[in-house]
């Protein structure tokens, strides 16, 4: 294996260093899954909050801590940054790491607005490096043949599509000062949990083309939105309900999509195996070809496991990114026009987020509140 790096002195055949940026819960997903991987070597972990990157560093067996991200790059040669941070830093962080040379493997929600994302893909291809961004949950042996199976064909043409992401957070879960807040979390539940799901149907279903959302308060102590509601129209003319809530005591997360000739459903939480897929033939559908689509032998679960199995192996050979992280832009596209159609009253198209600035500049929209007194 050859380290892809445009630094001088790069060494053959080494494992690749990576340090660790945000120290929080997920970034136990991150360290776990990394020191699984025998070509990966975690050599630090950053954390502005104080004692906290040491804390980490020392349970997960990191040799070095920093309460600086600029004090580990200037003291490491970085292969790749993982980062782990409010998305309010993301942007900023990501353009750092890229001028130092290394990749970027960023947890969702990628950046506060498509114009961040720009600045960060901007900075990627300037530098001649990779960003990949963390939605999971298009990854496992499930999603890859249902998808192989949509684009081909098998199924007929997809007409109608469910997507929901019914969670429930408590006050005591906005208690921390970044969340719930425009400047900080640069969005609600749409951006921070329904981006997920929306993902995964969109890496199921294709692009799309016609978005119409509503944003709600019902309950929360929050600036932004705690429900919101909408509409998406894929090109292949497929429409789609969306739905994500942070107030729902029984916690799903699923997606439905209804073709000529099946009905594909998947019910799962946090992540997903071939139990929670389901595959129902419409009537006429003979037994021989509704066979044909069942889920291969060889099981591969969703999760940072699988994502970042793939992401590194294409790293390690400086190849394109595969498909478990490829559209970065997609889901935030989307969410964005969720946000502006609520902002606007309007039915937003696709043409729009991508060729008007000011679409693509943040994710603040009016939120109906609807609490009662």
């Amino acid at each position: 294996m050859t380290i892809t790096n445009d630094r001088a002195g790069d060494i053959a055949d080494q494992p690749l260093r990576v340090a660790i940026v945000g120290t929080g819960a997920v970034a136990r997903l991150h360290a776990q899954t990394l020191q699984e991987m025998p070509r990966v070597t975690i050599v630090a972990a950053a954390d502005t909050l104080p004692g906290r990157a040491a804390e980490f560093a020392s349970a997960h067996g990191i040799p070095n801590a920093y309460s600086s991200f600029d004090d580990l790059l200037a003291a490491h040669k970085i292969d790749v940054v993982h980062l782990c941070t409010p998305p309010g830093g993301h942007a900023g962080q990501a353009v750092i790491a890229f001028a130092h040379g290394a990749h970027v493997v960023v947890e969702k929600p990628p950046a506060l607005s498509l114009a961040d994302l720009d600045t960060m893909t901007d900075a990627a291809t300037k530098a001649g490096r990779r960003l990949a961004v963390v939605f999971q949950q298009r990854t496992g042996s499930a999603v890859r043949h249902i998808r192989k199976l949509l684009e081909s064909g098998a199924f007929g043409r997809p007409l109608v599509a469910l997507c929901q992401t019914l969670w429930y957070r408590d006050d005591d879960y906005f208690e921390v000062p970044w969340r719930g807040r425009w400047e900080t979390e640069g969005g609600g539940t749409t951006l921070s949990h329904g981006i997920h799901q929306i993902d995964l149907l969109a890496h199921l279903l294709g692009d799309w083309r016609l978005v119409q959302g509503q944003l709600w308060r019902l309950e929360r102590d929050i600036d932004t939105e705690d429900v919101s509601t909408g509409t998406i129209v894929f090109t292949s003319g497929a429409v789609a309900s969306v739905v994500n809530s942070v107030l729902s005591p029984r916690e799903t997360s699923n997606i439905r999509i209804d073709t000529d000739k099946a009905t594909i459903e998947v019910d799962h939480l946090y992540g997903h195996d071939h139990t929670n897929w389901r595959i129902t033939p419409a009537l006429g559908v003979s037994e021989s070809e509704a066979a044909g689509w069942a889920l291969p032998a060889d099981e591969v679960q969703s999760g940072h496991e699988a994502l970042l199995d793939e992401v590194y192996a294409a790293l390690e050979t400086g190849g394109e990114l595969p498909a478990v992280a490829d559209h970065p832009a997609r889901a935030l596209e989307i969410v964005s026009a969720l946000y502006a159609s609520g902002r606007e009253n309007a039915v937003i198209e696709r043409t729009r987020i991508v060729s008007e600035p000011e679409l693509r500049g943040g994710m603040r929209a009016p939120v109906t509140p609807l609490q009662q007194g």
